[in-house]
């Protein structure tokens, strides 16, 4: 009889490990690289954001060193945090694609602390931030001298979230409407505690989400805005308009409404269309309607405070609770 054979204890475990299959989920984590964060500036390797946009992948972090940058971009990985490093970047003057000064074609992109300026295309449709089909979130960032401040196109199912950033001098009509920011047909948009001043000609806020809330922010023409709507919701959809302080200027183009809803056709069905506890002021010598329903969905107010020469509601609804202004 042939004697058996005997292993060590770290043969039998490598004879073993061969034996048995590969784990997918640990090969895959082997493959996948960690992000990356990319220092830019003056003083870095990497000069401008453009030369970042270059190299990052899914899930990297731009930091961008305080200063000018005249200089535009495309980002087209996903999962991108773009901010200012220690302070606000500036990207100011020149455009990609005929576009914008930042061109996002990556999904789930996050912007921080950048200010956008002077965004000027021959179609005369340019933006500071175009996104081609995919989400965004902007926070404490500005957008001034704009054709658009944000413009997005038609994108089912994304979403745009824009907090505590302001927008000031944007927009135009020669020969269409650029705004303050113009949301295509997505799935919803969201501002919250941002600034919006005397934009030129266009709306302050223009959005074809199914859902729009804009919450705890400031519209206002000022004494130099030009603006037509302050907020613009063409295609019906949900909204919430809460808390917000509004303000239409003695230049506005349009004087007949404030929030127009439906203007263009109702695309989106709404189950709450509810505007509550904002403070509004028309300086307009003629009577503006707060709220222009153009619908046959019931517009709810509640809670509102309105000055000036206003009619609350122009259109199916209800108003309730209206409180005296505060002057």
């Amino acid at each position: 009889m042939r004697p058996a054979l005997r292993m060590s204890g770290i043969a039998l475990a490598g004879a073993l490990a061969l034996a048995s299959p590969p784990d997918p989920a640990l090969a895959q984590a082997r493959t996948v690289a960690k992000p990356v964060t990319h220092l830019v500036g003056p003083t870095r390797l990497l000069k401008r954001p453009s030369d970042a946009a270059r190299v990052v992948r899914d899930g990297d972090i731009v930091e961008i060193d305080p200063g000018t940058y005249r200089d535009c971009a495309v980002w087209r990985a996903s999962n991108l945090t773009l901010r200012g490093h220690e302070g606000i970047a500036h990207i100011a003057d020149k455009t990609c694609q005929g576009k914008a000064l930042w061109v996002i074609d990556g999904d789930n992109t996050t912007v921080e602390r950048i200010r956008f300026t002077g965004a000027a295309v021959p179609d005369k449709n340019g933006a500071g931030i175009r996104v081609t089909g995919g989400s965004l979130t902007v926070r404490d960032s500005a957008f001034e001298d704009n054709e658009n401040g944000i413009l997005t196109g038609r994108a089912p199912g994304k979403a745009v979230t824009i907090e505590r950033s302001h927008f000031e001098r944007n927009g135009k009509c020669d020969p269409d409407c650029a705004h303050g920011i113009y949301i295509g047909a997505i799935e919803r948009l969201i501002v919250r505690g941002s600034t919006f001043r005397d934009q030129r000609v266009g709306h302050h806020i223009k959005s074809r989400a199914r859902d729009t809330s804009v919450l705890d922010s400031t519209i206002d023409d000022g004494k130099d805005g030009t603006a037509s709507y302050l907020i613009d919701l063409p295609n019906g959809g949900n909204a919430l308009i809460a808390r917000n302080k509004l303000r239409k200027g003695r230049l506005a183009q349009n004087t007949g409404t404030a929030i127009a809803y439906g203007s263009e056709g109702t695309l989106h069905p709404a189950t709450a269309l509810r505007i509550e506890d904002n403070e509004f002021r028309s300086d307009l010598p003629t009577v503006t309607d707060f709220v222009g329903n153009r619908t046959t969905y019931r517009a709810h107010l509640s809670g509102n405070s309105l000055c000036g020469k206003v009619n609350p509601l122009s259109g199916p609804g209800e108003v309730r609770n209206s409180r005296p202004c505060k002057d």
